[in-house]
């Protein structure tokens, strides 16, 4: 003991605590350690694929290497959230594909082979990922071979490495295409119906029967001779486990305090819009931006607006600017901003242009631009002069150095706007701040009526006194609470706030109409059970305080959890089965329905009854359904016990038709084909207990 504590002493706490755990395994069950160990290192692993675990780090990568890959396919490195999320989707598919399908597909004895890989990338037949990939097409928009070959032979000069990068994915894809077509056959010749089944399928769906019946509804108060025990609750439980297996969430109760602007702060807004208005009206084009910059909240900008797309706006100054009305807007007014508008200039405009360019850096760029313009106009090759002197070896959409592509105002580089109005065919220059471009726009879309509009706006903000206001509300409520779910509950009661209640996933990032609010989820799910936060800070203007009500882990929920669930199901069964006994009794020896409904308090109802497979047939209790399929026809049957009470039934004819063909039953085969292929992937993914902690981190 002298010597551990030497070596606490000199190395400090971490030696200490591996020591402790190298001592630990000696008592300890080496699963429960490994267990324990797992556990530590996992909570920063994006997943778990096939035993494989998969870093932050090298998941980061891989997302950035989409990204790289979505800016070559898109050209535009803008990106909105729904976009980011198709990248870090496709990234962790490919992880998957990698280390779970290509895997089990290999292991059912499916091989792709490098022949095969290189008929459908040089083939006389390539793959559509390459025979529809516009980077490989000509002029009139069709696949052309010659320039997919000198995509390749450019693969390894291109210095920045995106096209290697590029060209790496397009092989990956189409090996893992090649596999899933494989299995997905191999699968799909699994599903063969013979000509036996097929007619036997048919006869069945032709089939219709008309039937009367009398139903006895289940009771709607509890029958309190029907007992479910905690045998019967627990024998259930461990016969069915896999229904009851869940992703770890939280039962939570929380507040949200919003700041919103007062009448005060309201009007102060009103105010300053008004002040602003006639220096709006007056100033000149060149002025425009600057003023905008000193008075606004949305500043002067380039974009070409069609009818319509200023509704986003608001739906007032969409209809000023496309309407009669001329020179300035008046002030309107939306939820709490506040509106005015101006139209600086009005031309037919494209939707979409095709642009090449010829990017030249340096401290002679500006020089070197104008002496090959003058070369261009001269009618010299702007491919050639792009691949002589363009320093932007990675711009070549349709197999061509120095094609950007085509640009719309959404995907546009800085500076490039004026693409969209500058004459086809004819060169010029521009400066960004990459160097100066030669630019030449070859093609266009269809103009349309577009204005350009400056737009003068005041949102009514929460003054500091108002926000300070709301603050302290937010914190009496959190003081109160003292961080734990009773004072929760008394801080609710105490000051008369309205409590939601909401269950959590890791992936939750929106509480009711806020959005963005993922602090709060990483809050929940690092808290413990019966704890409240200290105020949560959202989108700086939404206080949070929030308490953990319950926890559920991953995996098969403990029965205590779904004891109820299960007890209304047992109880529905037995309640059935008493119902069904009832009824024998106080039918026995009654020979019509009439008679049948009568000792039962009900009546006799008809109804046909079509048996066939398609969607819609299914409108009728299933339990009657399949017993009328089968009963005698003439005859008294039941009585059965359904989902809404129990029938006594007669089937009255039973009639084939031909209004299900042969052609429906194929068409239902191959539907159930597709969702059983449908579910390849997640069967594979559930068999390998993949985890997905995604949402952990995004």
């Amino acid at each position: 003991m002298a010597v551990l504590e030497k070596i606490r002493v000199k190395f400090g706490l971490a030696i200490s605590i591996i020591i402790a755990l190298a001592l630990l395994s000696f008592i300890i069950d080496p699963s429960t350690l490994e267990s324990a160990l797992h556990s530590m290192s996992s909570k920063y692993d994006v997943g778990r694929i096939a035993g494989k675990s998969i870093s932050y780090t090298d998941y980061a990568a891989d997302v950035d290497r989409y990204t790289t890959i979505h800016e070559i396919i898109s050209g535009s490195s803008v990106q909105n959230e729904q976009t980011q999320q198709q990248i870090r989707n496709a990234a962790w598919q490919e992880l998957v594909d990698k280390y779970l399908f290509v895997k089990n597909a290999k292991a059912a004895g499916i091989t792709v082979g490098n022949d095969e890989i290189l008929s459908l990338t040089s083939g006389e037949t390539p793959s559509p990922l390459i025979s529809q990939n516009p980077a490989f097409a000509d002029e009139q928009g069709n696949f052309s071979h010659e320039r997919f070959v000198e995509f390749v032979q450019n693969v390894d000069a291109d210095q920045s490495g995106r096209l290697k990068t590029y060209w790496n994915y397009i092989q990956n894809t189409l090996l893992s295409q090649q596999f899933y077509a494989k299995y997905g056959s191999l699968f799909a010749n699994s599903g063969y119906v013979n000509a036996l089944e097929q007619e036997r399928l048919m006869a069945q769906n032709n089939t219709s029967a008309q039937v009367d019946y009398v139903l006895l509804n289940h009771p709607f108060e509890e029958d309190s001779t029907v007992v479910v025990s905690d045998k019967d609750i627990r024998a259930f439980y461990d016969g069915h486990k896999k229904m009851f297996r869940q992703k770890a969430n939280r039962d939570v109760e929380y507040v949200v305090f919003e700041v919103i602007p007062s009448e005060a702060d309201i009007e102060a807004a009103n105010t300053k819009i008004a002040e602003a208005y006639d220096e709006f009206a007056a100033v000149d084009a060149k002025g425009m931006k600057s003023f905008l910059m000193k008075n606004s909240d949305r500043q002067l900008n380039s974009y070409w607006y069609k009818e319509g797309e200023l509704n986003s706006v608001s739906k007032d100054i969409d209809g000023f600017v496309f309407g009669a009305a001329k020179g300035v807007s008046p002030v309107f007014r939306t939820d709490n901003t506040f509106y005015a508008a101006r139209v600086m200039d009005t031309a037919q405009v494209p939707d979409s242009a095709y642009v090449k360019h010829i990017l030249l850096q340096g401290a002679d760029a500006r020089h070197k631009a104008d002496s090959l313009l003058s070369e261009l106009r001269k009618g010299a090759n702007f491919a050639a002069t792009a691949a002589l002197y363009s320093a932007d070896k990675g711009s070549a959409a349709d197999g061509e150095l120095g094609n950007i592509g085509w640009m719309t105002q959404n995907y546009m580089i800085p500076g490039f706007e004026s693409v969209l109005t500058a004459e086809v065919g004819k060169p010029y220059t521009i400066d960004t701040q990459y160097g100066s471009h030669i630019v030449l726009v070859s093609k266009k879309s269809r103009p349309v009526l577009k204005k350009q509009v400056a737009i003068l706006e005041k949102a009514a903000l929460a003054s500091r006194e108002t926000f300070d206001r709301y603050y302290s509300q937010a914190n009496r409520f959190a003081t109160i609470s003292g961080h734990s779910l009773e004072g929760y509950r008394r801080a609710v009661d105490s000051l008369g706030v309205y409590s939601h209640q909401m269950n959590v996933l890791e992936s939750t990032s929106s509480f009711g109409s806020v959005e963005q609010a993922k602090e709060v989820t990483r809050w929940v799910f690092d808290a413990k059970q019966g704890k409240a936060s200290d105020i949560i800070t959202v989108n700086n203007n939404f206080f949070f305080i929030v308490a953990v009500k319950e926890i559920h882990k991953e995996g098969v929920a403990p029965v205590s959890e779904v004891s109820d669930m299960i007890r209304q199901n047992l109880y529905a069964k037995k309640l059935g089965e008493a119902r069904k006994a009832y009824v024998a009794e106080k039918i026995a020896g009654l020979k019509s329905l009439e008679e049948i409904a009568a000792a039962l308090g009900s009546s006799v109802s008809s109804e046909e009854f079509n048996f066939s497979s398609m969607p819609g047939s299914f409108n009728q209790d299933p339990a009657l359904l399949g017993a009328a399929f089968t009963a005698p026809v003439g005859e008294i049957s039941g009585p059965v016990a359904g989902a809404m009470g129990t029938y006594v039934f007669q089937v009255k004819n039973r009639e084939a038709g031909s209004f299900y063909t042969e052609e429906d039953a194929k068409m239902f085969g191959q539907q159930k084909l597709q969702y059983a292929s449908q579910m390849i992937l997640p069967e594979m993914m559930e068999a390998a207990d993949v985890k997905d902690n995604r949402a952990r981190f995004f």
